[in-house]
This record gives structure tokens, sequence and C-alpha cells, in this order.
């Protein structure tokens, strides 16, 4: 996908690979309230990048010009291949069970219907749900649900994934378990992740760099590497130190923004 207005090839963007270059979008019917403003931000295939900022900075902005569900006001956005989103809510249908769920991701993607059951079931095991493959949303944990939202990522085979604040609902000890299921996820599959959240120690967590936008209008103030190798834990020191850093910036830039 590509939308335009400068000069970059489509040609330039492998699969997993997406690109913003000079990219606004303002709201308002003569667009006179900026959300983003001229972002420029290159993620390579497979990078998994976090983004973090206050409240209003243009972060779910960001995630919807990437997913084609808006488009920007001027600049240039180009997506190596599909886009798969996951959300804070699982937004299950209620009335099919997990493998249905999982199975109408397949069916929208044209697999054969004699394939979808044994291709669901199986991607369910893969977040560690095969049992419970024949409930239905409201029988499972909130945890359980993201779960199957993660298998239904994975039945889409997208390039990129955009995920956004998807584990701001749940518990602490839960919240740290979506955290290895998704990592594991991310580095089986090899896709794409830009990943929203407003918790600093999940982006150094999670993150192979990190992104703090500013506010009105969103722009990238700090662009930064994660080093630490993985596996990490959400606790640990290296990770809190980081997070603290980044907090601290987050905290400036909400106070300049403020002030």
């Amino acid at each position: 996908m590509s939308t335009s207005s400068a000069s970059l090839a489509p040609a330039q963007i492998i699969r997993g690979g997406v690109r913003l270059g000079g990219v606004s979008k303002s709201f308002g019917q003569r667009g006179q309230t900026p959300a983003l403003d001229r972002l420029n931000l290159d993620i390579p295939p497979g990078q998994f990048l976090t983004v973090v900022g206050a409240s209003g900075c243009g972060k779910s902005t960001m995630l919807s010009l990437i997913a084609g569900l808006d488009a920007p006001t001027s600049g240039r956005l180009d997506v190596g291949g599909t886009v798969a989103l996951m959300f804070q809510e699982a937004t299950l249908l209620p009335w099919l069970t997990a493998w249905q769920n999982v199975a109408l991701a397949l069916r929208l993607r044209g697999v054969p219907r004699s394939e979808r059951r044994d291709r669901a079931h199986e991607l369910l095991s893969r977040v560690h749900l095969g049992q419970a493959a024949g409930k239905r949303p409201h029988e499972l944990s909130g945890g359980m649900r993201q779960r199957v939202a993660l298998a239904r990522v994975l039945a889409q085979d997208a390039a990129v994934v955009c995920m956004d604040e998807p584990l701001g609902a749940l518990d602490a000890m839960t919240r740290d378990q979506m955290h290895d299921e998704i990592e594991g996820v991310w580095a089986a599959n090899g896709f794409t992740v830009v990943f929203v959240t407003h918790n600093v120690r999940e982006a150094i967590r999670l993150g192979d760099r990190v992104i703090l936008l500013g506010s009105s209008p969103g722009r990238v103030v700090q662009d930064i590497t994660v080093d630490l190798p993985r596996p990490r834990r959400i606790d640990s020191a290296d990770v809190a130190e980081r997070a603290a850093a980044l907090t601290q910036a987050l905290r400036s830039e909400v106070t300049r923004h403020v002030g």
C-alpha cells in the first residue's frame, strides 16, 4: 500500500517495511486541528517498534494511517504488505467459538473451507489455547481473549501488525504473560510490529526501538534503540533504568506542552 505525495518509489519498500515521509494529519472541516506534523519515520522489516507519548499526541492516529484506515493530509506513507490490527479489546464475535473467530480471518484470506478448522486449531495451539478452541468469548478470561485475538492476527499472515494498547485492560500478571506470548509469536513469525502503549516499562520490555511522540501536533521527540538482550523481564534493573530515563523525557515533554 502506498499513499502519496512525495517522490519515494513503492518498490523501495520491501515486505514488512514502513516509511512515513513528511506525513501530516489534520482534522476538522478546514484541517485546523493538526494531529501529526511532517512525521518522518522508517521502520525496517521485522522490527518491534514501541510508541509512547502523552494522551492526544497522535499515537493512534499514526496507527490508523499505517493500517490504511485513514489517509494523510500530506506527505507519503508506504507499507510493504498487508496490515493486521490488535486493539485493547479483543473484539471477538460473541456468538462464535474461539476457533470460529480465528477461522473467520482465514475465510477472509481465501483459505479453503476444508482447511480452516485445522488451521484455526493449529494457530490457537501456537498461543497455548488449543484446549479452549470450542469456548465462546464469555467463557474466556481477558488474557485468553487476547490470545485468540493474537491467533487471529496470525491467521491474517500480515507483514505488519499494529497494536493499539492491546494489554491495557489486563491485570499485571496476565499482562506479563502476554508480553511473553507476543514476543514469542513475533520472533517465530518475523512480522513487523508497531505497538502503542502508555506503559514505559512495557515499551522497553518489548521494543527493539522506542519512539517518543511529542504533542500538538505529534512529532518524533526521541528515537531510542533498546539494545538489551532478550528475553527481558519487566521488573529487571536494566529495564527499570531505561524506563526511568524514558519517563523523565515523557514528563519533560508533557511539562513543555502544558507550559
